[in-house]
């Protein structure tokens, strides 16, 4: 059974930074497509950002130039640096790991999920 826990998510003010990171146990996340995505308050899962094995690190239009993904394959995790932040980014940010298929902003199309981490963000 693969279980994958997020971290690092606060309250933080407008403009400020934060960085969550995602581990796995038992798979590689450097051998599989895996992202980011995040539930603000009353709406639906949206997808952040993703590291794929052909294309790198992409992007969601709202957090380009804000948000950075990267792997640290010595320790095995998925972190999501995000800076100037704003109240928009405000929810529940979930890792989703093992792509299936399809592109990388869909939900469904991701195997293991963590229990998502908490941020939110003031004006």
């Amino acid at each position: 059974q693969v279980e994958v826990v997020e971290s690092g998510g606060d309250s933080v003010q407008a403009g400020g930074s934060l960085r969550l990171s995602c581990t796995a146990s038992t798979i590689s996340m450097s051998g599989f497509d895996v992202a980011w995505f995040r539930q603000p308050p009353g709406k639906q899962l949206e997808g952040v950002a993703a590291f794929l094995s052909d294309e790198g690190a992409v992007y969601a239009d709202s957090v380009k130039g804000r948000f950075t993904i990267s792997k640290d394959t010595s320790k095995n995790t998925l972190d999501l640096q995000m800076d100037n932040l704003n109240p928009g980014d405000t929810g529940v940010y979930y890792c989703a790991t093992v792509k299936k298929s399809g592109n990388w902003f869909t939900a469904v199309n991701y195997v293991y999920w963590g229990q998502g981490t908490q941020v939110v963000v003031s004006s």
